[in-house]
Order: structure tokens, then sequence, then C-alpha cells
């Protein structure tokens, strides 16, 4: 028996509306599933065959590990958020052979955003 495929990632958010709004109109993923006055929403990204983030209102916990996104251009994505006032990391090429920079959510979990190199 194998493990065939991730459907879903749940991070626990302190603030619903503050989250979805940062999922869904910072980051562009489509809400599928409950909405900024939900206890549960679930999001994805343009990829249908993507996995879906649950966040789910509760305690949260940081320090766990990252979520990690693959995306189009990252220095563009950097831009975006850095015109919006976040404090992404610079983007930096990594020794694995993806370009990449990191980012606190509202909650401060760790996203991180990536593209391999070419």
């Amino acid at each position: 028996m194998n493990v065939e495929s991730i459907s879903a990632v749940t991070l626990r958010v302190s603030n619903m509306k503050a989250s979805v709004d940062f999922y869904r109109d910072v980051l562009g993923m489509e809400g599928l599933y409950g909405s900024e006055g939900s206890g549960f929403s679930s999001l994805r990204p343009g990829n249908t065959d993507s996995v879906i983030l649950n966040l789910e209102h509760g305690q949260t916990t940081t320090r766990w590990g990252r979520l990690i996104f693959h995306v189009a251009d990252v220095d563009a994505l950097w831009t975006h958020l850095t015109n919006l006032g976040f404090e992404p990391e610079k983007p930096r090429n990594a020794s694995w052979g993806e370009r990449y920079f990191h980012v606190l959510d509202p909650d401060g979990h760790e996203l991180s955003f990536a593209r391999p190199l070419k």
C-alpha cells in the first residue's frame, strides 16, 4: 500500500477574516468552502489538481515547519507582497535548484514561495 497524494493541509488560525483575506485576496487562491466568518474554510490555488489549504479557527501553533508554494515568478510575487506592506525575506537561489523566499502569514505560519531554476 502506498500513499497516492496529499489531499489537504490544515492550518489553525486565530483570525479567520485576516487569514481568508490573505490567502484569497493577497495570494489569489480560490475559496471553496467557508468564508471570513466561518470556523473552517478551504481554499485552493488555481491548479485544480493542487492540494487544498484548510483554515481552522483555534489556538495557533507556529514553528512547526513551513508550507511551500510553487509560483510562476518568485520575484514578481516578492514585489507584490512588499508593495502591500509585507516584509518577506529577499529572494535567493538555493543549492537544490530553486529560487525562493519566505514570509509569515497573519498567524506567523512560515510560507515559502519557490520556482525551480532552469
